[in-house]
């Protein structure tokens, strides 16, 4: 790989090669990109999606709207640091008109957008979508599919989602929202396809990036990037591009420590534990005398969790750079905090978040709350949806149907097509929407 092709200005659509030298600086087409996905009704719906604490009613507890423009706010960081190193290695990208500002533009856009698939009720949403086609209802749909069409549907992934909402056409508006396809790179973690499921080590077999229909568009961005094969066979499966080590990083940052805040501030981690596992993380950086004259839980947090999101920015950059030639060959197989000076830290902060929130009775009591639900809306849309092109529909059918938003409405002319287009109006409820939506369909809200 290298960095020319990977920092693409292309466009979904385009027929005319963008130059990076011709780029308008005060209107750059990559600083374009976040503004599309901030001003996009995917992204404003995060704003009442779960990142840990699902339906929180106090004011502090992280969405995922607050969570990705915090993911943002430290991926702009760490591409802006590693591409100042960049362009003094690679002078000739200076030539062409690209500015270390560039990297950092990339990151921070795919970043925004990092959680924008994601279904309500945080990660047991995807689960419950899975489930319902692996052991539910879903079950009988599977004679209509082939292999990896099922695969999509029962491993169903917010990160394929992603993709599938930021590039999908539909009348009048060609390729989404027309991404730069080098932010559409860095936003792609796992660009591979459902199948095969690879037991192996390498970071992009921990999940997969594309749903089979967005299988065509997925295949002109690798080729324009040029992303590298991740294995010699006919299945799809690439390296990643080097910025979504970045991306990744900025998230792994900010769920480790801000979900640790979160948690001392319901007072589900006990804060006297929690500040000493804190100070761990920042016992080389941290002013002493600042420290102990802070008064209040909520100001010692800030300050131990600006300390340790900086010194783990810094980290991450000084791994990637050190690593960057082999990230360029597709030999970096782990994440860039994987194997960090802070791991056991972040470990044991991990370990204690996952027993003391993730698991926790108040998360757990409304994780199976929404299995319920979106099992109950994913029968009622399919069976209205299907009954309505098979010509079968009743009146209750119709019904249904008119309550799907209007872009959603079009019936799509394959079993596949049309289950993943349900799937994906699911997926895009937040979570009070899909909790109203079900009380309203089972006569519990009038």
């Amino acid at each position: 790989m290298n960095w020319e092709n990977l920092l693409s200005l292309k466009r979904f659509g385009d027929t005319e090669q963008r130059l990076r030298i011709n780029q308008d600086e005060t209107r750059l087409g990559f600083e374009v990109d976040f503004d599309r996905v901030i001003f996009s009704n995917s992204f404003r719906s995060l704003q009442d999606k779960t990142q840990v604490i699902p339906l929180s009613k106090t004011d502090f507890i992280h969405t995922r709207l607050t969570h990705s423009l915090e993911v943002s706010s430290v991926a702009r960081s760490l591409g802006r640091i590693v591409g100042k190193q960049l362009l003094e290695k690679y002078p000739d990208l200076k030539e062409k008109g690209y500015k270390s500002n560039d990297f950092g533009a990339i990151a921070a856009a795919a970043a925004l957008a990092h959680d924008i698939g994601n279904p309500p009720f945080g990660h047991s949403g995807e689960k419950a979508i899975g489930e319902y086609f692996k052991s539910g209802n879903g079950l009988k749909y599977k004679s209509e599919l082939n292999e990896k069409e099922w695969q999509d549907l029962i491993d169903f992934e917010g990160n394929a989602n992603g993709l599938k909402i930021l590039t999908e056409s539909r009348d009048g508006v060609e390729g989404g929202l027309r991404l730069s396809y080098a932010t559409l790179g860095a936003f792609m973690k796992y660009p591979k396809e459902s199948l095969p499921k690879k037991t192996s080590k390498h970071i992009v077999d921990k999940k997969f990036g594309v749903f089979q229909s967005e299988k065509t568009l997925f295949l002109d961005i690798t080729n324009e990037l040029g992303l590298t094969t991740l294995r010699n066979d006919d299945n799809i499966a690439y390296n990643r591009h080097p910025l979504a080590f970045l991306v990744e990083a900025a998230d792994d940052i900010c769920y480790t420590i801000i979900d640790f805040e979160d948690g001392i501030n319901l007072g589900l981690i006990n804060e006297d534990y929690a500040l000493e596992y804190l100070i761990k993380l920042v016992k080389q950086t941290i002013n002493t005398k600042k420290y102990y004259q802070l008064k209040t839980t909520n100001d010692r947090v800030s300050y131990l969790r600006a300390l340790a999101i900086g010194n783990l920015i810094q980290e991450a950059a000084t791994i990637f750079i050190n690593n960057e030639e082999s990230i360029l060959k597709g030999e970096y197989t782990h994440s860039l905090l994987d194997k960090c000076k802070y791991e056991v830290q972040i470990n044991d902060i991990i370990k204690i978040s996952v027993a003391n929130i993730y698991k926790s009775k108040l998360v757990v009591e409304k994780e199976i709350a929404g299995y319920h639900i979106l099992s109950n809306l994913l029968d009622v849309f399919l069976t209205s949806v299907n009954n309505m092109y098979n010509h079968r529909a009743s009146n209750y059918d119709k019904l249904v149907i008119s309550l799907l938003p209007e872009k959603h409405q079009t019936l799509q002319n394959t079993p596949y097509e049309r289950i993943m287009h349900i799937c994906n109006f699911i997926a895009s409820l937040s979570d009070s929407a899909a909790i109203l939506l079900h009380k309203k369909l089972n006569g519990l809200d009038f």
